[in-house]
């Protein structure tokens, strides 16, 4: 076996180019590492993930077409031993538990400094789960004190999809623009808005868009 062939392996999952790019770089430095693909779309990570057989998978929420959340369920129906860290640029405190959730191991803001990506990848190899100090104090603190009694969040109720549509949504997006963001049909959005409503049980179209605006202002408050 050649020193090439003993490093852990890590295929990189970005729909930004510039990134994918800096990754490789970054994790090629290490000598315990190396990239060994690349993939924009959930469609060219799964074929990357049988085609390279990484040991580790790095991928953004934020996808061509698709949820990265949605992903990470296929990644993990896959290859169900597979870790995969998430870095991304949204809030880890709306996304790192549903990351979890769904299957990662670890979850990381694009925002952290690089030696910090590094230093996850290494942790999630070796078997531990990764979030940041301030997030795993806010998760521990959930669970020591429990919250049964109040209000279910829609980011509790929803699947990532329809918490998806219904951000946009509370943004003023109307339903064909929604269809076209996200590559679906205007039946399907159409069909998620009646999923949304039933699950946060709204009676109307009316009560979707207040809840949904109400939510999102919320949610972008200092």
């Amino acid at each position: 076996m050649t020193q090439q062939d003993k490093k852990k392996k890590i295929l990189i999952v970005d729909d930004h180019p510039i990134i994918r790019h800096g990754l490789t770089q970054l994790i090629n430095q290490e000598a315990a590492l190396v990239a060994c693909g690349e993939a924009e779309d959930a469609c060219g990570a799964l074929q990357a993930v049988t085609e390279r057989a990484p040991d580790l998978v790095i991928l953004d929420i934020s996808l061509k077409e698709t949820n990265g959340l949605d992903l990470i369920r296929d990644i993990k129906a896959r290859v169900p031993g597979l870790p995969v860290l998430v870095l991304s640029m949204h809030d880890e405190t709306r996304y790192a538990e549903r990351a979890l959730r769904a299957g990662a191991q670890g979850y990381i803001m694009k925002q952290e400094p690089p030696d910090r990506t590094i230093e996850a990848v290494h942790r999630i190899m070796n078997g531990d789960i990764y979030l940041s100090s301030s997030m795993t104090s806010r998760m521990l603190n959930k669970i020591a004190t429990g919250s049964p009694a109040q209000e279910a969040s829609p980011a509790d109720l929803l699947s990532a999809r329809e918490l998806e549509i219904f951000s946009l949504i509370g943004k003023g997006t109307g339903t064909r623009q929604i269809a076209q963001r996200l590559g679906l049909s205007i039946k399907t959005v159409d069909a998620h808005r009646a999923n949304i409503k039933k699950k946060l049980d709204l009676a109307c179209s009316t009560e979707l868009v207040q809840a949904a605006v109400k939510w999102t202002l919320r949610r972008e408050d200092p």
